[in-house]
């Protein structure tokens, strides 16, 4: 028979040693396949991001990082499937612009973003391209609002879809230069970019990748780039905010993981990723992507996160965008 003493023991015993291989599970992380959920179809900007740095930390880390493409509503089945899986670091998110967007847009998420998910890094931040016709008669930001207010009901803003950072980057124009359009929406950037340069649409804030061949080509006309900083892949075009000033928006992307996932495993996918983005050529191939790379802690991509949240709830309130229910 064990005596009291004995079973207090042996229950220590049985502590410490857990408490040991939990640490060890951290310290050796993986020890087997990543999977990692992409709320878009396999092709897009988002897929090539993380398949990029996936690959690049499956070869850093020995287990593969298997990226997971789960597309449908707008992002949200992805992610809730993030949030659902076990805190154990073998599921994690690729976060982007939908994340901050929805938390305001749909009306009844079962989750929330800036609660539910631990951000692990930073990836980059892409801007959009504030891009007209080539017909439209302007050649400057401040001409173009000028043209909207003298053609009243005549211009068309055309987005990727009701809701998208697309979209959203227009309405914010809009209500910070009053400069009224009608929003046509479609489904996806290649419609709308294909009627913007057939004239049925005058002016389009697209995402720098699909837009910057066009804008190359001279079939479009870039008027401003709608980050804080001028862009190496568009030199000679200016920021919007030289016109609108506080104007900025940009696609954040980078990694997240469900709550409670442990420290120390946010802590090695961080300093992994922070070498994987110092990387040359990552780093080129991510400004050709369209952002430079950002390298710095969870916490840091945290407070971007409830930044970006922030700045698009103020956007679709004000705009009075109609939520999804």
């Amino acid at each position: 028979m064990i005596s009291r003493r004995s079973a207090i023991c042996l229950a220590v015993v049985g502590l410490s040693a857990a408490m040991s291989m939990g640490g060890a599970s951290a310290a050796d992380y993986p020890t087997r396949s990543v999977k990692w959920v992409v709320g878009y179809p396999p092709g897009g900007a988002t897929d090539i991001i993380a398949r990029l740095i996936g690959q690049r930390l499956s070869e850093r880390l020995g287990q593969q990082f298997v990226i997971e493409n789960k597309p449908g509503a707008g992002n949200n089945i992805a992610t809730e499937s993030v949030i659902n899986a076990e805190p154990d670091g073998y599921t994690v998110l690729l976060v982007n612009p939908a994340n901050y967007i929805n938390a305001s847009l749909y009306a009844n998420l079962k989750f929330n973003v800036v609660r539910d998910i631990a951000p692990v890094a930073a990836f980059n931040r892409v801007p959009n391209v504030m891009t007209v016709n080539k017909d439209v008669p302007v050649k400057t930001v401040a001409e173009f609002i000028a043209y909207v207010k003298a053609n009243p009901g005549k211009v068309n803003l055309a987005s990727s879809g009701n809701g998208t950072s697309v979209h959203l980057s227009g309405e914010m124009f809009m209500a910070m230069s009053g400069a009224k359009m009608q929003h046509v929406p479609y489904r996806g950037a290649a419609p709308a970019i294909t009627d913007l340069l057939g004239g049925q649409v005058q002016v389009i804030f697209d995402n720098m990748p699909s837009i910057l061949q066009h804008v190359r080509a001279g079939s479009a006309r870039a008027l401003a780039v709608t980050s804080t900083t001028k862009s190496s892949l568009l030199p000679d075009v200016p920021v919007l905010a030289d016109t609108i000033p506080g104007y900025e928006a940009s696609a954040l992307f980078g990694m997240g993981v469900p709550k409670n996932t442990p420290k120390e495993i946010i802590a090695r996918l961080n300093k992994e990723i922070n070498e994987v983005l110092a990387e040359p050529a990552i780093k080129a191939k991510l400004i050709d992507l369209g952002g430079e790379p950002l390298i710095g802690p969870p916490e840091a991509f945290g407070a971007m996160i409830v930044a970006e949240t922030d700045k698009w709830k103020k956007v679709i309130e004000e705009a009075k965008v109609e939520k999804v229910q």
